[in-house]
Formats: C-alpha cells, sequence, structure tokens
C-alpha cells in the first residue's frame, strides 16, 4: 500500500488511499524533520522510522522522602497504599546517608589495628534518619507505649493512636499498616525501624498526603534508585530480592535518558499504534522521563543459573523490597514490555521494559 508521509517539528502525518492519520506530540516535545532515516515496515510491529527529538521540561521526579523537610518542622509518615499517617509530627534534626553494605570489610582493609566498628551496627539515634539505598532507618524508641517482650512470640503490640502501625515479635519483623495491612517496614531492633520507600510518603506536617498512583510511585521510586547507585557506584546489574531473602527479578540498566510518550487514545490504540489506525487524529497527552532496562524474572525457579551467577558476582548489587513489591514490580515490567512493539520487546535474551521517572 503506498504512503506519504511527513514530519513537523510537532506532529507526524501519514496519508494513504483509505484516509490520513495525524499525530500530534506534546507541546514540551519537538521533532527534527531532518535527522529521519531508517523508516521501514516490520511486520506484526508497523512502521519503524527513527527520528531526533529535543524537549524542553523539567520533570518534577516522585520522592518518598523531601530531604529539606525536616528543615521546615515537623514530618509526617505516610503510607503510599492508602494515605495512612503512619508516624505524626516526628522532628528530624539529621538526615544521613547510610555507608555502603561493606563498608565493614572496607574498614577492616584500612585499619591496621582491630575494627573498632567491629558487630556494631549503624542504628539511628532519636529524631535521627538513616537512608539507605532503598530504605530508610528511623528511631521509635519515644513512640513505644511499652517494651516489646524479648523471648516467644505473643500477640500483636499496636503504638500509641498517632502512630497507626503494628508491630509483631522475632518471629515476624514485619511493620503493617493499620489500615490496609501492607507492609510498610521491618523491626531492627528494640528501637530501631526499617521503612521502604516503595511504602511510604514523608512530608511536611503543614502538607497534606500528595495522591500518586501505585503504579507510578513504585515505577519512579526503583527508576531513581537505579540511576542514583549507577551513577555512585558503577554498577548497571541489580538483584531484586524480598524480604524474605527471595530473588524476584534481574534488572540490568541500559539507559537513564529516555522519552516516554503516552497516547490519549484507548489502550486498543496504542497496542497497535495509532500511526496505523484508520483515525482522523491522534493526540499524545503527556512526555516523561524513563530509564530502559533488561529484566529477568527469576518466580517459580526460573533462571537459577544465572540468578546464582549474579549473586556470586561482587559487581552486581542487591536491593531488598517487601516481597508483594517485588512482585508487583514483575507485574508493571511485563506490562510495559507488552506495549512495545513484539520485535523491539527483547534482547540478548532478556525482556526490555522502560520504568517512568
Amino acid at each position: 500500500m503506498p504512503m506519504d508521509i511527513s514530519v513537523t517539528p510537532s506532529s507526524l502525518q501519514v496519508k494513504t488511499p483509505e484516509g490520513c492519520t495525524e499525530v500530534w506530540l506534546p507541546a514540551e516535545v519537538r521533532l527534527v524533520p531532518s535527522s529521519s532515516r531508517g523508516l521501514r515496515y516490520v511486520a506484526g510491529d508497523g512502521l519503524h522510522l527513527w527520528l531526533q527529538a529535543q524537549t524542553e521540561f523539567s520533570t518534577n521526579l516522585i520522592s518518598m522522602f523531601n530531604q529539606s523537610s525536616h528543615t521546615r518542622g515537623c514530618c509526617t509518615f505516610y503510607c503510599q497504599s492508602c494515605g495512612e499517617v503512619i508516624i505524626r509530627d516526628r522532628k528530624l534534626l539529621r538526615v544521613l546517608p547510610l555507608p555502603t553494605e561493606n563498608w565493614g570489610a572496607l574498614v577492616g582493609e584500612w585499619c591496621c589495628h582491630p575494627d573498632p566498628f567491629a558487630n556494631k551496627p549503624l542504628h539511628p539515634r532519636e529524631n535521627d534518619c538513616f537512608i539507605g539505598d532503598s530504605f530508610v532507618l528511623m528511631n521509635l524508641r519515644n513512640d513505644l507505649w511499652q517494651p516489646r517482650p524479648q523471648l516467644a512470640p505473643v500477640e500483636t503490640h499496636c503504638l500509641s493512636s498517632e502512630n497507626h502501625f503494628k508491630l509483631t515479635p522475632k518471629a515476624n519483623t514485619k511493620v503493617i499498616c493499620k489500615r490496609c495491612k501492607v507492609m510498610v517496614g521491618e523491626t531492627m531492633s528494640s528501637e530501631t525501624i526499617k521503612f521502604y520507600m516503595t511504602e511510604m510518603i514523608i512530608q511536611p506536617s503543614e502538607r497534606n498526603f500528595p495522591i500518586i498512583p501505585r503504579s507510578q510511585f513504585v515505577q519512579s521510586i526503583i527508576a531513581q534508585c537505579l540511576m542514583e547507585l549507577s551513577s555512585a557506584r558503577s554498577t548497571f546489574r541489580f538483584i531484586i530480592q524480598g524480604h524474605d531473602g527471595k530473588t524476584y527479578i534481574l534488572l540490568w540498566l541500559l539507559n537513564s535518558d529516555s522519552l516516554v510518550i503516552e497516547s490519549l487514545g484507548n489502550s486498543k490504540s496504542v497496542k497497535k499504534f495509532p500511526l496505523l489506525e484508520d483515525v482522523s487524529k491522534a493526540d499524545f497527552g503527556s512526555a516523561c522521563r524513563a530509564v530502559k532496562v533488561l529484566y529477568q524474572p527469576c518466580i517459580k525457579n526460573r533462571n537459577e543459573t544465572l540468578a546464582g551467577s549474579w549473586e556470586s558476582d561482587i559487581s552486581v548489587h542487591s536491593l531488598t523490597l517487601p516481597s508483594a513489591t517485588c512482585l508487583e514490580l514483575l507485574l508493571l515490567l511485563s506490562r510495559n514490555t507488552a506495549t512495545l512493539p513484539p520485535s523491539l520487546r527483547s534482547m540478548n535474551s532478556f525482556q526490555v521494559a522502560f520504568l517512568k521517572m
């Protein structure tokens, strides 16, 4: 079928004997018509065309924690899934990054005397907040209305009415949101709680809880975490592990400068690609930054050999999340892969996906 394709800085137009389809891009995205190359038709995909794009927007990244919140007064901790208040009006005097997980080994290499930090975990003091790769550590000594038993497991303990989460003894160290029952963290000691970044939002107390779709929040937090770790530690391969110690996903970061443009059309139009749809006009509503990743699922004993080799490789970094969130992330990756043309869904036996920021 003959086609006439026109490219302007703000739109693409495809004319056929059966009609004309015009795609308008978001205002912040501009194409460079002279960069057009590689036009071809791929069976099962549709038209492939390479174009240079220019963007003029700044992305306001989603974050569970506003680094400057502690300087403006008290903070409130919310469950990201349902908005329940977990900790109300907590004054943070120090917000400090934690060292890498291998910091103890590095101290042993550099010290000519016995390691002064041996068997001494880094736990925050009162009004401290320590930030790890995928979690924050908080000291809740003043929030416990009675000490927890130190021997046999007993019934679940509840904190004060202002701090709505449940704690279970050593047999089950999960910290659970009182309203939606989602795991938001784990107990690390009698006073220290680990909260996962994918489950919490920390805001200045004078602000309201921000409503962010769960899938958007998880993608953005994980994408930013991958970017920060790859920049700080020059590592691009990651193992996503659950709090149960199981490996769920192998992730390989390819690049962090991708741009994803979403269609305002229905899901059928997205899957069939609006350029070839029999519609008069298809608009793309928004553009956002994204990271491109390769991944392999490891659930149900899949890819055991590959997972074993990654786990023994010191250049691979592990990220621990609640097991339910690991499955949630795997579902998001699979859905993102399904939106790509079939010919672009895999690379070197890995699946391809984009995590939006």
